[in-house]
C-alpha cells in the first residue's frame, strides 16, 4: 500500500511550502508568460525601431521569456506522471 501525503509526519508549514512551484502556481506562471509575450509585442509596436540593437534585443528577450514559460507550463501539463 502506497504512502500518501497525509501519512507523512510533516508540519503544516512544510506542506505549505513543499512541492514544485510549477505544480503549485501553474496559472500564475502561465499568466506571467502571456504578459511577457504581450510586453514583447507592445515594445515591437510602440517603440520605433530606430533605437537599434537595444530595441531588437528587448523584443527578442520578452518574446523568448514568454514562450519559454508557456512551453514549460504546457510540457508539465502533458507530462505523464507514471508509476
Amino acid at each position: 500500500m502506497g504512502e500518501t501525503r497525509s501519512d507523512r509526519p510533516e508540519s503544516r508549514v512544510a506542506r505549505l511550502f513543499g512541492g514544485c512551484a510549477l505544480e503549485r502556481h501553474r496559472l500564475l506562471l502561465g499568466l506571467v508568460g502571456v504578459a511577457c509575450v504581450g510586453a514583447g509585442i507592445l515594445v515591437a509596436v510602440l517603440v520605433p525601431d530606430s533605437d537599434g540593437p537595444a530595441w531588437a534585443m528587448a523584443v527578442a528577450g520578452c518574446l523568448a521569456a514568454g514562450v519559454l514559460l508557456l512551453t514549460r507550463v504546457a510540457l508539465a501539463l502533458f507530462r505523464s506522471t507514471g508509476p
